[in-house]
């Protein structure tokens, strides 16, 4: 990787960006990228609507398998690229990072204007025989790409796979025998913190701080710094690591928690019925955890907190914390058979119908049984909380 602020930290390793595209991806573990001047773009509507349209065409090819369900989408494309609008050669390098959850592949594409881009997508791990294909897709475009070029002979334009995560070597056999490439397996951790090290030092307006009082402005940009050591990064995956970090090679797991986006994930789909993990996060942004989580607010009263330690009454004291009262609440309403329960802090949202003329209840559902008691919204929202 070349950059002026990279050469000036002598942090990202490189040397100068060479002329010979050959040269360039002949080396299996090795690929320069010129990131001077590399920045972060949304996609737009129409990039968004092609990318959905590749999705279903690509479900559909696969829609002979029977264990494959079409109804859902195989990937997600991530809404944000990086930008490399001074890179100029061929890159068939595809990253591959296979968690417990999620498979997530980083791959580049040139543009017609010039540079090209880094698209980020993911795979539920459970696909990875589409995740698969979806690379072979890949491979037969940068083939096409570097004959365009002339020149090029086909141990020229071999794809390179770097894969890393546990599933790098659950699955190292499977990709390279449908792929018929080497997989190169790399440090998880060491690809991390150098996949840091690079967003910290190369893409401007990455790098923030969030302060959840301001009611405008929260996301606050750093400058950029001479050093940033040490640090402690948090990864959040399936389950939580927690990373202290000295430099580019000096770091060490301090602690972690198997609660993450795996646990998220797991009690979601029991709790709401969603499917997808964006559709959890989808509804974790519509929710309001207040409906679920016991606040500090709720213990001192209205506009009150702890301030001499800290909380604020927003504070969550207890994740879930109101969920018994309201729910044996709600069961002693339905008991009493009463009518039209409010929706309010201190009851539940469920509506119980009077007992008919012999004594039974309507064929209307207690929101109990339904799993309606709580607004799935608020659920999702509160357990976000309670895992990040």
């Amino acid at each position: 990787m070349t950059s002026s602020r990279a050469a000036k930290r002598r942090r990202i390793s490189g040397s100068s960006l060479t002329d010979s595209t050959k040269d360039v991806i002949r080396e299996p573990n090795y690929v320069e990228i010129n990131v001077s001047g590399a920045y972060i773009v949304e996609k737009d509507a129409a990039e968004i609507a092609a990318l959905e349209s590749v999705n279903s065409s690509f479900c559909n090819t696969r829609s002979t398998s029977p264990v494959n369900d079409i109804t859902e989408p195989l990937f997600e494309h991530d809404r944000r690229d990086i930008r490399l609008p001074n890179h100029s050669t061929i890159v068939t390098h595809v990253g591959l990072d296979i968690g417990g959850s999620l498979a997530k592949v980083v791959y580049f594409t040139p543009e017609a204007t010039g540079g090209g881009r880094i698209h980020f997508l993911r795979f539920e791990t459970n696909q990875i025989d589409a995740c698969i294909d979806f690379i072979r897709e890949l491979q037969i475009q940068q083939r096409s790409r570097a004959k365009i070029l002339g020149g090029f002979g086909a141990e020229d334009i071999r794809l390179y796979v770097i894969a890393t995560g546990g599933g790098a070597f659950m699955y190292h056999d499977k990709l390279k025998e449908k792929l018929e490439v080497e997989v190169t397996k790399e440090d998880e951790m060491e690809c991390l913190i150098k996949g840091l090290d690079f967003f910290i030092t190369e893409i401007p307006r990455e790098v923030f701080t969030y302060d959840h009082d301001k009611t405008h402005d929260r996301l606050i940009y750093l400058d950029d710094q001479p050093d940033v050591y040490p640090y402690l990064l948090v990864n959040i995956g399936s389950g939580v690591s927690m990373i202290k970090v000295d430099g580019p090679a000096r770091f060490q797991r301090i602690g972690g928690t198997s609660l993450g986006g795996g646990t998220f994930w797991g009690l979601l789909s029991l709790l709401t019925g969603s499917r997808t993990f964006d559709d959890m996060l989808a509804l974790a942004e519509k929710g309001e955890n207040s409906g679920v989580d016991l606040l500090v607010g709720d213990i001192y009263g209205p506009g009150l907190g702890y301030e001499k330690v800290g909380l604020s009454e927003k504070t969550i004291a207890s994740s879930f914390g109101k969920v018994l009262k309201r729910k044996r609440k709600a069961e002693q309403d339905a008991e009493d058979g009463h009518v039209g329960i409010e929706d309010d802090e201190e009851s539940s949202r469920a509506v119980i119908a009077e007992p008919d003329e012999n004594g039974l209840g309507s064929e209307k559902v207690s929101p109990i049984e339904a799993g309606r008691l709580f607004r799935a919204e608020d659920i999702a929202r509160s357990l976000l909380y309670a895992v990040r």
